[in-house]
């Protein structure tokens, strides 16, 4: 898994490096970067926290995304994943965290 930040998008507000829990974020030029990609896990920390989408997350074919991008737009107790697919068509799927982790 990969993540993808569009630095035309990114307001440098750091808080994607202040999330990640691998410490792979750096800012420069007052934009995000990751400092090693190689090791990012795919947690998507980074995604849920970006307040104006410039993080994806690169689902690949090994996985079924087909090169698609997924973004999360948080609203309330409502988290919103929109994938972006390479055809130009978009799929968004609303979850509600008060739902999480029940069995």
């Amino acid at each position: 898994m990969s993540i993808h930040i569009d630095r035309n998008t990114c307001i440098g507000c750091g808080r994607c490096a202040n999330i990640c829990p691998g410490t792979l974020f750096c800012m420069t030029d007052g934009r995000a970067s990751l400092r090693y990609p190689e090791e990012c896990w795919g947690c998507v920390s980074c995604v849920k926290e970006c307040p104006v989408h410039a993080i994806s997350l690169y689902l690949g074919a090994d996985i079924g995304g087909m090169g698609s991008r997924m973004t999360v737009r948080r609203e309330d107790s409502l988290l919103h994943w929109t994938v972006a697919r390479p055809d130009h068509t978009t799929e968004t799927i609303t979850v509600d965290t008060r739902d999480a982790n029940k069995y």
